[in-house]
């Protein structure tokens, strides 16, 4: 960052330390986040009520002491989620080198060579930077991201903008369809989570029998870019291997059902989460725009 400012001198000095925890052995990368839940617990009082809330609505025939276990799984696995996030960003590729399975990727290539664009649609995993890495490094060919924007942090959008084009491949802001469009029409590839609320162009769908807003704005968005889409998921075992999916579910063929087309993509989404629930990001506020006449669980 070219900035001299205090604000950007403080940023250059976390990314140097984000570097050197980025390239910790992925044994000592896991004991590092499971040694910071612990601290980290109290500091996050408010985001574990709404995991709560999430975790009551979404598995409603377990006991109390069930998903309280899942709760304190979430919590050991946020941490590492950060510390993945930097290593998504910034490890070398030595250091992430064999830790990944890619399973798909066939459908990549054909899009490739079809010249055709292809919108990776995924969803609030918490790997799922980090799978957009491991693709790329198994492509050896960029994937790009729609990301948010930090329009009031300069020197933090600049920090983390150069990140993720050096290691994954182009950014796009959130809210920049025409962007999207021009990115898939030139063939690119691009991460995309549709499974939030623009308040706007939703469909109330469900989620875990929950109805959830769910965009469903993409299937124009495909049409737009003449692009294909596929699924991308990310899950991390137990031996701290990663297992990471691009699959075709049949979703190009919903495109002229909007609803249908959200519907199916929130059971992938489901059918995901429940193969690593802990995995997933609980502390976001999935269900908090209800569908008329219900009120917000969060309230």
């Amino acid at each position: 960052m070219s900035d001299a400012g205090p604000a950007c001198v403080g940023w250059r000095v976390l990314g140097v330390a984000a570097s050197c925890v980025a390239r910790l052995p992925q044994r000592l990368a896991l004991a590092l986040g499971r040694a910071l839940a612990v601290p980290l617990r109290p500091l996050l009082a408010k985001r574990w009520r709404v995991a709560r809330v999430n975790l009551a609505l979404c598995f409603p025939e377990e006991s109390d002491a069930q998903r309280a276990a899942r709760l304190r799984a979430h919590q050991r696995a946020l941490p590492t989620a950060v510390l993945e996030l930097l290593r998504a960003w910034f490890a070398p590729a030595s250091t992430l080198r064999g830790l990944a399975e890619v399973e798909g990727l066939q459908h990549l290539h054909d899009a490739q060579t079809r010249g055709q664009g292809v919108l990776l649609l995924t969803g609030h995993l918490m790997h799922t930077e980090l799978a957009t890495r491991f693709v790329a490094e198994a492509l050896a060919a960029p994937v790009g991201g729609v990301v948010r924007r930090y329009h009031r942090h300069p020197c933090l959008e600049r920090w983390l903008d150069a990140a993720r084009r050096t290691r994954l491949g182009p950014t796009v802001g959130k809210f920049d369809t025409r962007g999207m469009i021009r990115h898939l029409r030139d063939g690119g590839r691009l991460v995309y989570s549709a499974d939030q609320d623009f308040r706007q162009g939703q469909a109330f769908v469900p989620f875990f029998g929950v109805p959830a807003a769910t965009f469903a704005g993409t299937p124009q968005l495909l049409r737009a870019g003449r692009a294909t889409v596929r699924f991308l998921a990310m899950a991390r075992d137990g031996d701290g291997r990663y297992r990471v999916r691009v699959t075709d579910p049949g979703l190009d063929a919903l495109l002229d059902d909007p609803d249908a087309f959200a519907a199916r993509y929130m059971q992938l989404l489901e059918d995901a989460v429940r193969e690593a629930p802990d995995q997933y990001l609980w502390v976001h506020r999935r269900f908090k725009t209800r569908p008329a006449g219900e009120v917000s669980p969060y309230a």
